[in-house]
């Protein structure tokens, strides 16, 4: 169905549309033609690799050798699947302490509740440095485990401002009469806040898992044993190391080649998961944030 348009606009010139499709195609192009050739290029034979001076943009033997060398219970295979753990269970426990707490924020008359909700905002204007949170983690005994990338990221403060802004957005009439028919908070939490919550819900969900997926740092400070790396840490010793990168469960045969092939598979490996996720969640992006972002 075609959209009608308003009388008091002007219909667009030739040269107006024009341009904007040029600048579609070019903004198409820059971001579907990087990520084009990277695939072709995990896709293609090592040889063509090298004929074609690096990078192939479209593989002419098609071949998924680089996929099996990096998941065939290498360090690749491993470090995947402790960045699934990480992301999967770093999300569920970020997102349950995010609407915990952004409720509590979010209830009038919560006792404490500004004063909690300045030293919130205070952690987000004046964040703590790498040498502090590194002694915390130390001192609590967290150094080389897996809890150091989930424990000192919990709690998002921009999650939880924009999370909270939308549980106050909404009606305050339904919890007057939830509360009439006698229902405690935890009810009105599962029954009312969180069925009405799903598009910010989706929105703080992707966030978390996003940034989980994508970190790397932490796992460089706190993590000494490289078998427990996650993939992003390991695909950057892959760019670092010349390509070259060791398993450390097999000593000196564990040094793995990776050609240009194998490095870009670990980057499509990296990639694939965000990308397969987003456009499912990307009809709440708007809604969510912006639902959020007006009572803050």
């Amino acid at each position: 169905m075609t959209a009608v348009r308003p009388k008091w606009q002007e219909p667009p010139r030739p040269v107006t549309s024009f341009a904007k499709a040029v600048t579609v195609v070019v903004v198409l192009a820059l971001v579907t033609v990087p990520f084009l050739v990277v695939v072709s290029t995990s896709l293609a034979d090592p040889r063509d690799v090298v004929a074609n001076g690096g990078w192939v943009i479209w593989p002419e033997r098609p071949s998924l050798a680089a996929y099996r060398e990096i998941l065939n219970g290498g360090i690749v295979g491993r470090a995947t699947l402790v960045s699934l753990a990480v992301t999967i269970v770093g999300t569920a426990l970020s997102l349950t302490c995010t609407v915990l707490l952004a409720y509590a924020l979010s209830r009038p008359g919560v006792y404490g509740g500004k004063p909690l909700m300045l030293l919130v905002l205070f952690t987000f204007l004046f964040p703590p440095g790498i040498i502090p949170a590194y002694l915390v983690v130390k001192e609590t005994g967290l150094l080389n485990a897996y809890a150091a990338l989930i424990a000192p990221v919990l709690v998002n403060t921009f999650n939880l401002v924009v999370m909270r802004g939308f549980f106050q957005s909404l009606p305050s009439e339904l919890y007057e009469a939830a509360r009439l028919d006698g229902a405690s908070e935890w009810k009105m939490l599962w029954r009312i806040t969180i069925p009405l919550s799903r598009a910010v819900l989706a929105v703080i969900g992707l966030f978390y898992a996003v940034s989980y997926w994508n970190s790397w740092f932490h796992a460089l400070l706190y993590l000494d044993d490289p078998a427990k790396w996650p993939l992003q840490l390991v695909l950057r010793t892959y760019v670092l190391a010349g390509g070259q990168l060791a398993d450390p469960s097999a000593g000196e045969a564990g040094l793995m080649s990776a050609p240009q092939t194998v490095q870009m598979a670990v980057v499509v490996l990296a990639t694939i998961p965000i990308v397969l996720v987003y456009p499912f969640l990307q009809r709440f992006f708007v809604r969510g944030v912006l639902a959020g972002a007006i009572k803050t």
